[in-house]
């Protein structure tokens, strides 16, 4: 296990590689990246990329393949079985979220579900935080594509700052998320208690007449 100096300095030289070997429109990304991770995210980067030796032999993986498979903490709002969506943990915005492929794809051969995966989030951010508009945009880090769901409320966009947010500001953000739509939802039986209602009333005998009564037994 390393020591917080020796992530601190090792934090500092992947940094300096992102300066020197990213482009202009992912470097910013990446290094917030790596910030935000936590020592033992960090470290665990370092493994499944080969840059610090383990005792096992891992297969080598990115942060995001990791997190989609629930290796690394996430705030994990929805998946199904093409990607996840989980929270972004150095948002631009309020409800700031990353739709992440389960593997490496391109811009050409994103499935279909997970663009169904994408909207469905979307339409839950609106109905719960009411943005000006929800804004769509990829990025790729490590060969992994992403889809980043931005909500602006002002005149936020992807090249915007910035900030980590607090574990408990993404933990109330998750929660409403999850369980927001289904406050607004209406049981299922309720558009159909009118007719079971009429039913039972066209059922009822039009006199007294015609209700026959047992044979009394003395």
């Amino acid at each position: 296990m390393l020591s917080n100096e020796q992530i601190a300095e090792i934090k500092k030289q992947v940094i300096n590689q992102i300066d020197a070997t990213f482009s202009a429109d992912k470097k910013e990304f990446a290094k917030q990246q790596i910030q935000a991770m936590t020592n033992e995210q960090f470290e665990e980067f370092l493994r499944q990329n080969q840059l610090i030796q383990k005792e096992q032999n891992l297969q080598q993986k990115c942060i995001f393949c990791s997190i989609a498979k629930g290796e690394v903490k996430s705030y994990k709002i929805d998946e199904n079985e093409d990607a996840v969506a989980v929270l972004e943990i150095n948002p631009i915005s309020k409800a700031h979220v990353l739709i992440i492929p389960k593997k490496h794809v391109s811009s050409e051969q994103i499935p279909e579900s997970i663009l169904t995966l994408t909207k469905k989030i979307s339409q839950k951010i609106k109905e719960k935080f009411n943005p000006r508009e929800v804004s769509l945009f990829s990025s790729t880090l490590f060969g992994h594509q992403v889809i980043n769901i931005l909500p602006i409320y002002k005149d936020e966009n992807q090249n915007s700052e910035r900030k980590p947010a607090k574990p408990e500001e993404l933990l109330e953000i998750q929660n409403q998320l999850i369980t927001g739509s289904q406050k607004n939802k209406k049981p299922q039986n309720k558009p159909d208690e009118p007719k079971e209602l009429e039913v039972i009333k066209k059922s009822k005998p039009e006199t007294l007449k015609d209700i026959k009564t047992p044979k009394r037994i003395p």
